[in-house]
């Protein structure tokens, strides 16, 4: 990773089934990063305390409900609400023993409050696991359900009404999550994985390429990121690139570019 040489590093959760291990990686990591937990990342245990014990590894880098801002990036990032598998609005009995019964209101507040202290001269990303809805109801949409019939809208209802209320005070710039497999269940196709709102200004990725590693046709082992690029405060470029262990790019998928 730091071969590539990233400004920022943004991590939309699924790290692994509770394990300590990856968040540990992760906080070695020297460059700047956030993170929000994902569904899987919640484990087994009913108590909580794993997703207690991740958040306490990853000390400042949990974007959970939070905002992130650091000295030098002209950037600042505010987190969602954490461990999220979609549906509109759930929370699970890990969720609840972690962070109490938050509701849907609760939860679009803490969102919306962390957003409103995010400084106006810099771009906002919006970091969450799961997506909003209001993106699609189509299985091959960029939240849309395709494991079972009928597809639907699979986004965060909090979500939604977070960045709704975003948009009327400020401009938000990005949505990353994840979530959402990029390749459709039972060979369906591929996903819709970024989208732009040009009346609002809002671009939406979804970064879930499963599995993130793999080997090309010649054997080389490849590993995915999804990737964006600021220029003068303005989101010029969007892809998801597939890197060589030497950090070259073996493939890129253009999703945007006003380079």
């Amino acid at each position: 990773m730091h071969s590539l040489n990233p400004d920022l590093v943004l991590f939309v959760g699924d790290l692994g089934i509770g394990d300590l291990r990856i968040v540990k990686a992760i906080n070695n990591i020297s460059i700047p990063s956030a993170v929000v937990l994902g569904n899987h990342d919640r484990g087994a245990d009913l108590s909580g305390h794993q997703i207690k014990k991740q958040l306490s590894v990853l000390g400042d880098r949990n974007c959970s409900w939070r905002l992130r801002e650091w000295e030098n990036l002209l950037v600042s990032v505010v987190g969602a609400r954490p461990c999220s598998a979609g549906g509109g609005y759930y929370l699970s009995p890990q969720m609840k023993a972690a962070f109490g019964h938050v509701t849907l209101e609760e939860s679009v507040k803490r969102i919306v409050n962390a957003a409103s202290v995010a400084s106006s001269d810099l771009p906002l990303i919006i970091l969450a696991h799961s997506g909003p809805t209001g993106l699609g109801s189509e299985a091959s949409s960029i939240c849309g359900r395709d494991w079972k019939s009928p597809s639907i809208d699979w986004g965060d209802k909090d979500l939604e009404i977070s960045i709704t209320e975003i948009q009327k005070l400020r401009k938000i710039d990005l949505v990353v999550f994840g979530h959402m497999h990029h390749a459709l269940k039972r060979g369906k196709g591929i996903r819709q994985t970024f989208y732009i709102d040009k009346k609002k200004g809002t671009a939406y990725i979804n970064a879930a390429c499963v599995p993130r590693r793999g080997v090309d046709e010649s054997g080389n082992e490849l590993c995915h990121f999804s990737w964006v690029e600021f220029s003068n405060l303005k989101l010029i470029h969007a892809s998801h690139r597939w890197y060589k262990k030497d950090a070259s790019i073996a493939f890129k998928e253009i999703l945007y570019d006003e380079s």
